[in-house]
């Protein structure tokens, strides 16, 4: 499990943040301990933050998300709330059975930041090896078509994943 925020969520938050005005309502998917939520509170936004696991959620509830809504769900059996959130980071995990509930979940004007794994990663000794848990060439760019799009890139180096953010349209 990494621990350390990723350099992309790090540096698009502020970007993010610029333009969402004052509504910062911010869900973090599969958040483990908070890595990216601690920073994001940070930057004012309130927390919401939704993992499998109990005891990542226990060990996130400190400092700045002592408060934060945290909650244990498998998002394929409990659906993500509609018109919800103006921020939607997610990294190292996918699940495109959610991606419809994930893409509505976001109000209009509102930002989704995704960063994970591709099918390049197989030539690495890490990282996931089921095609479930990994995304093909463009497939993240094509779940947001119709999105106004401010990054994208497929990196192979020195791992092999997609990077997205992207503004729901009104």
């Amino acid at each position: 499990m990494t621990t350390e925020a990723s350099p992309f969520i790090v540096q698009w938050l502020p970007f993010v943040r610029d333009h969402l005005g004052s509504s910062l309502d911010l869900l973090e998917l599969a958040m483990g301990t908070g890595r990216h939520s601690r920073i994001a509170s940070a930057y004012g936004f309130r927390v919401y933050g939704v993992d499998r696991d109990l005891n990542r959620i226990k060990q996130a509830r400190t400092g700045r998300l002592k408060k934060a809504r945290l909650w244990v769900a498998d998002l394929e059996l409990f659906p993500l709330p509609s018109n919800r959130f103006d921020l939607i980071i997610c990294t190292n995990y996918l699940q495109r059975s959610i991606w419809s509930d994930l893409r509505a979940s976001i109000r209009t004007g509102g930002f989704v930041l995704y960063e994970t794994f591709t099918q390049g990663q197989l030539a690495y000794e890490t990282g996931p090896r089921s095609p479930n848990h990994l995304l093909r060439p463009g497939e993240l760019r094509r779940e947001f078509t119709g999105w106004e799009l401010f990054h994208n890139c497929e990196l192979t180096t020195p791992a092999c994943v997609a990077r997205l953010v992207a503004r729901k349209r009104g």
